[in-house]
């Protein structure tokens, strides 16, 4: 093979439509459009349009609220918290914040807090302070003999 033979796979690269190029392309005139009417003029959005027919989408029920301003936790499993731990990322004899927690990699950022769950083995004593906690979470770091704080405004608005 040489460099003068080297190509494509065949319909590996599709033509460009090229429309209004006269009647010989075949997408002439009206540029595949048909003649007149809604669709055939340009800045046409009629997405959700079923001919007056009511829409699905306001045919279907509507449910729930989406509250705007909720607070979005960073969520982090006590079973991964040990997982750093073992493996020296997270030091457990000092007291570890959110701000470790971002710092040895185990959280990307910090959102409005973090929140810790009570999935996964943890045997670590260690002194966690996070902005929110299950129930189940603390008391498995208490009893594996630490301390589990919950420090944040935003856990009195839950």
């Amino acid at each position: 093979m040489k460099l003068h033979e080297l190509r494509d796979n065949d319909g590996a690269a599709k033509k460009a439509k090229r429309v209004g190029r006269g009647p010989g392309s075949g997408l002439g005139k009206m540029g595949g459009r048909g003649i007149k009417g809604q669709k055939s003029r340009s800045g046409v959005a009629i997405k959700g349009y079923e001919g007056g027919q009511m829409p699905l989408y306001q045919r279907l029920p509507k449910r729930g609220f989406n509250v705007p301003n909720r607070k979005r936790y960073a969520i982090v499993n006590l079973g991964l918290i040990q997982k750093f731990i073992d493996a020296g990322k997270i030091d457990a004899a000092q007291q570890i914040t959110e701000d470790a927690l971002v710092a040895s990699g185990l959280v990307r950022r910090k959102r409005d807090g973090i929140r810790v769950l009570s999935k996964g083995e943890f045997s670590a004593k260690a002194d966690i302070a996070v902005t929110g906690a299950s129930k189940g979470a603390v008391e498995a770091v208490e009893k594996a003999g630490g301390k589990l704080t919950v420090t944040a405004p935003a856990a009195a608005a839950e």
